[in-house]
């Protein structure tokens, strides 16, 4: 009888296999990042929805565009056609209205950080697609990747392999002793109108050893160092949402020091469900832990958020009646359903918000938008109840 022994696998056999994963990596790249070019957001907006997003009728805009307070529509050359309004166009319509959503001075900026130890939850999804939103709305927001793997980076246009340099782009020189003061050399404005990222890219994992080596020595100094940094930033923005990486480390107790907020997507399945009350009594044993050296930090508000829901799946269906009965007053009421809206968008590094042209017209489509919508009002109420300067408004909204 035959017998096949298996060959035994050494570094120079990790090193092939990890020379034809990169290969392949190089070919995704190419097909994703076209050489020479750089991300753009195409959205129009006619001037019906311009009207509903400022806030003022469609006579008032145009009567701006004709006194000269707006400049005048684009045309389209060939049908004399308004070819609609660009985000950039929309948040000038604001200005000029003064329908700005913005903060006001003395109003805490909301940093919020998308937290959950476990991966695959939706955290980068919910990210991405929650800065745009509230950039859709006319608030100024910041996106701080601090996860190496860089998923919300690329998202927003950045190949993390090229276009972002470790020791010059992300938050590890912040993080390193003796490194800059600020956050402000990281910052860079993106192709959306309104938001702002931080990237991240692997190297971003050599602070978690930076960190831990330097925690013995000083404390302070690593748990709110990332605190501090967004503190200097925090003037320029309404909000700001911290991306941390799916795993308790230096890194995810620093963003848990540096929120004033957290939102925990959960997707209602055994294993996320069970993984999310490991997370939440890790993250209050912990904090209590660290609040004994750095002292005790808050938040404005806890959220858990169902994401990946299937209504389909009879199991989704028993164990979001459960969490909603565990976590009652806790969770979202809005619900991130499972979509494959979502899914085809994520695989070609976009949003479903960035989507233009007959993609949009289709019943899945207006779906997935409706509950990115919720989640993201929800969200956005939630923000607005934190700024003292919109309480008489919410009042008079009906919802204070």
């Amino acid at each position: 009888m035959d017998t096949q022994v298996l060959a035994p696998i050494g570094l120079t056999e990790l090193d092939l296999l990890s020379s034809r994963a990169s290969n392949v990596m190089d070919r995704l790249r190419d097909r994703v990042y076209a050489p020479g070019t750089t991300k753009t957001l195409d959205l129009r907006f006619n001037v019906r929805s311009a009207a509903e997003m400022v806030g003022r009728s469609e006579k008032l805009i145009r009567d701006a565009e004709a006194d000269g307070r707006l400049p005048e529509a684009e045309k389209d050359p060939e049908s004399n056609r308004r070819t609609g309004y660009s985000l950039a166009e929309i948040n000038r319509m604001r200005e000029v209205f003064g329908t700005l959503p913005h903060r006001a001075p003395d109003d805490p900026p909301a940093v919020i950080a998308v937290q959950n130890f476990k991966g695959g939850v939706g955290k980068s999804t919910l990210v991405a697609h929650m800065a745009q939103f509230l950039a859709l709305r006319g608030y100024r927001v910041c996106v701080i990747d601090c996860d190496s793997q860089a998923s919300t980076t690329a998202v927003f246009g950045l190949n993390p392999d090229v276009d972002v340099q470790e020791d010059d782009d992300t938050l590890y020189p912040f993080f390193r002793h003796g490194g800059p003061p600020t956050l402000h050399y990281a910052l860079r404005a993106t192709y959306w109108p309104g938001i702002a990222l931080i990237p991240a890219n692997l190297g971003l994992y050599d602070a978690e050893y930076e960190f831990a080596a330097r925690m013995a020595r000083d404390r302070s100094f690593v748990l709110d160092r990332l605190r501090d940094g967004v503190d200097s930033i925090a003037d320029q923005f309404d909000v700001v949402l911290l991306d941390p990486p799916p795993a308790l480390g230096m890194i995810s107790l620093s963003v848990l020091r540096a929120a004033n907020a957290l939102v925990v997507p959960a997707p209602p399945n055994n294993i996320d469900f069970a993984s999310t009350a490991h997370f939440l009594k890790m993250m209050s044993a912990t904090l209590a832990d660290i609040a004994e050296v750095g002292g005790a930090r808050g938040y404005a508000f806890v959220k858990i958020l169902a994401t990946k829901m299937n209504d389909g799946k009879s199991a989704h269906v028993a164990i979001k009646r459960m969490m909603d009965a565990v976590f009652a007053g806790d969770m979202f009421q809005a619900v991130l359903k499972d979509s494959a809206e979502i899914d085809n968008a994520t695989a070609n590094l976009r949003t479903v918000y960035e989507l233009t042209g007959p993609a949009t017209r289709t019943d899945t489509h207006k779906r997935c938008r409706a509950y990115l919508d919720a989640v993201g009002r929800e969200m956005e109420t939630l923000v607005r109840k934190t700024w003292p300067s919109h309480h008489a408004a919410l009042r008079k909204e009906g919802i204070l």
